[in-house]
């Protein structure tokens, strides 16, 4: 590597030179340590700075303390070459590193960087677009933004630091309405040179030409789909964990004393303090953007597209406002964020102007319909932002807007047990779950209930679903009972109807091998040991509810089998001690049944 002396003095007699030559230069000497306050000085002349700007975005990328000169490239250089390299910057930076690449090893293939040096490298580029955007004056300049922002999407890391450069963007770009928030613990300041740097250095766009009229309504739009695109992502990978804090709100009895609650957690932790705090500024930035209105129109639009059409090719290809639209996903995540914080904060957000049913069923369906497992696993925070909104419509009392139709309840309650069941997180499964049983306690039709209960106890093939409808079994037979309700779960009819899928045939188990029968008991021990308990309750309690002969069919086709199961069990290697303890409250159960 040359001396600093020598950088120095090429960089600076080199400019006189022909421009190629001038490049080569420079890419030899560029990387010496503190040389780069000497080609800032250079490119203080905009001539120059406007030939080979655009060629110095990638040389620069690579080199650590190039922020000024690239804010300097980004002011003088030719805006519309130097936008078009930097967008090709941006996809470099897009491409994955190798899997075996270690985290401190620098790669070729993105400008000799490691991958910890790419969120800053982001955010820089991210910050002169703005820069660059504003400084372009033509007709048309929408045909710019559009792929810049795609550039920004698809290189878009979901970090606050990134994220709050995204927001800077966006707020240069649209105007900044509102006021800068007070700085607080959960702040994240990033550089933002479009906003603090100095506008009178920016060079004029060489190619000036006259804005169209409806220039203004399509950057809105645009800047309105990249803001709930950018929501998307960012509470997918950050667990907003909007539903259980609802729940915590709504049902603050169940909380346990001493244990932490969610609301707590958010309340207290930093990190978590910063998700809260991004999702709120996202939301408020499409606020100032003209999305602060849950109208009916609102919702509509979130559901007048199939799930799978995705905003990035509006971006890029439209000829008119009508042709952009909105990440679906960031659409909801928007709504569960304003039912939310009124909710939780006592926020003054918009009223959702929509029912669970149809419009909550639609949303359900549109998302949830064709892949459900891939969907809530690829997008566990729309899962999430869906699960908080139905429940603060449930809590709300805004069930229906007219008529349901038959099966309404069910279709319904389906979608809740998808996301019980498919949820990366235990906490939102959770919530998914007691959501889902408050449902189904509250369709008003009985015989609606009943059916609900006997196709998830027929076709479901997961045990700690069919578990779950044999505890909702047994709370509707107990709330028939406190209620005074004479109801189908109040005669002995709903045992005759469920008694084969309550209390399957487990005869089969006899004759099994030990690790067959360890495979069996994995499989099904939530369904058995929930079965247990509700035996107990049914033969120990409710007899009255017991069809005549039933207590000795099921003795023989599910109780004795089990019990000699269990025996087996208890003698096979490799049970933990909660499995084992599970065993005896199992054997226990079944031993004390009152059906002799």
């Amino acid at each position: 590597m040359p001396e600093l002396s020598e950088s120095i003095t090429a960089i600076r007699d080199g400019a006189k030179e022909e421009r190629f030559t001038y490049l080569t230069i420079l890419e030899y000497h560029i990387k010496t340590p503190g040389v780069l306050p000497t080609l800032d000085e250079v490119l203080q002349n905009a001539d120059l700075t406007s030939e080979i700007g655009w060629d110095l975005v990638q040389m620069l990328i690579g080199v650590d303390g190039y922020e000024t000169c690239l804010e300097t490239v980004a002011r003088l250089g030719n805006p519309r070459e130097v936008i078009i390299k930097v967008m090709e910057t941006l996809a470099v930076l897009a491409k994955p590193f190798d899997e075996d690449q270690d985290d401190d090893e620098p790669d070729k293939a993105h400008f000799g960087l490691k991958p910890s040096e790419v969120p800053g490298r982001l955010i820089s580029l991210i910050s002169v677009l703005a820069i660059l955007q504003r400084r372009i004056k033509t007709k048309h300049p929408s045909r710019f933004l559009g792929p810049s922002l795609v550039s920004v999407l698809e290189a878009y890391q979901p970090t606050p630091e990134v994220t709050a450069a995204v927001i800077n963007l966006v707020r240069s770009l649209s105007g900044r309405v509102r006021p800068p928030l007070p700085t607080r613990t959960s702040s994240i300041n990033v550089a933002n040179p479009d906003e603090h740097g100095d506008v009178s250095k920016n060079a004029p766009d060489p190619e000036a030409e006259q804005e169209a009229p409806k220039e203004e309504s399509l950057k809105q739009r645009l800047l309105q789909s990249f803001t709930t695109c950018i929501l998307q992502r960012y509470v997918n990978v950050h667990g907003m964990q909007w539903s259980r804090r609802l729940l915590e709100v709504y049902q603050p009895g169940r909380i346990i004393p001493g244990r932490m609650t969610a609301m707590q957690a958010f309340r207290e932790d930093e990190t978590l303090q910063k998700r809260d705090a991004v999702v709120g500024q996202l939301v408020a930035l499409l606020g100032d953007l003209g999305i602060d209105d849950c109208s009916t129109a609102f919702v509509r639009e979130v559901l007048c597209h199939p799930n799978d059409a995705s905003p990035l090719p509006d971006l890029e290809n439209f000829d008119s406002v009508d042709d952009i639209h909105l990440s679906q996903g960031g659409a909801a995540c928007l709504i569960a964020y304003w039912i939310f914080s009124t909710d939780a904060f006592d926020a003054d957000s918009p009223d959702p102007a929509m029912h669970l049913f149809p419009d909550h069923l639609d949303m359900l369906r549109l998302f949830l319909g064709t892949d459900p497992n891939n969907e809530i696993t690829n997008n566990p925070g729309v899962a999430d932002a869906l699960l908080a909104i139905g429940l603060g419509l449930h809590h709300r009392g805004l069930i229906s807007a007219k008529e349901t139709e038959d099966n309404t309840y069910m279709a319904y309650h389906h979608f809740l047990t998808l996301i019980a069941l498919f949820h990366p997180d235990i906490q939102i499964r959770n919530a998914a779950t007691r959501f889902a049983g408050t449902l189904l306690h509250a369709d008003p039709d009985d015989e609606s209930r009943l059916d609900i209960l006997q196709d998830l106890l027929e076709n479901c093939q997961y045990a700690s679903l069919k578990a779950c409808a044999v505890q909702w079994l047994q709370e509707e037979i107990v709330l028939a009972q406190k209620e005074s309700k004479s109801n189908i779960f109040s005669k002995p009819e709903v045992i005759e109807k469920l008694q084969y899928e309550v209390f399957p045939d487990a005869q089969s188990t006899v004759s099994l091998e030990k690790e067959d029968i360890l495979q069996y008991w994995g499989e099904n021990r939530m369904f058995i040991l929930q079965v247990a308990n509700f035996a107990y309750f049914l033969f120990n309690g409710r007899k009255d509810l017991v069809p005549a002969g039933m207590d000795a069919a099921v003795g023989q086709r599910f109780v004795e089998p089990l019990i000699a199961a269990t025996t087996k069990l208890r003698k096979v290697d490799g049970l933990d001690e909660h499995e084992q303890m599970q065993l005896d409250v199992l054997g226990e159960r079944l031993q004390g049944l009152n059906i002799r």
